[in-house]
């Protein structure tokens, strides 16, 4: 495990775990979008639960990797459905919001696996 994967790991877990954070308080700059995109008031929280998981995961996965590979999938996949519901949403200036929590995961996944 080198200092880069750590590192990276720590704060796509801190980012991540931030975005959960503003989606319990409901921030306005995340849900606005949410509602606008046609997301389900009624899944907020289990998105924000989702990404909670995910983001203890990630740190868990430095003791136990296991758990941090399944925890950086499982939020892989979550961003990337993010990504569609953008795309769906046909709300293409927002596209990089989602990208910008994808891929600090997806670097800290491809670093624990080197």
């Amino acid at each position: 495990m080198s200092v880069a994967h750590i590192v990276v790991t720590i704060l796509a877990a801190a980012w991540v775990g931030f975005s959960a954070v503003s989606v319990f308080l409901k921030a306005k700059w995340v849900v606005e979008p949410l509602a606008d995109y046609g997301v389900p008031a009624t899944w907020w929280p289990w998105l924000g639960v989702a990404k909670a998981a995910g983001a203890v995961g990630l740190l868990v996965g430095l003791a136990v990797p296991a758990i941090g590979i399944a925890a950086a999938i499982g939020l892989t996949l979550y961003f990337l459905g993010a990504v569609l519901t953008v795309l769906r949403a046909r709300a293409y200036t927002h596209i990089g919001y989602p990208l910008l929590y994808l891929v600090p995961v997806v670097i800290a996944a491809a670093l624990g696996a080197v």
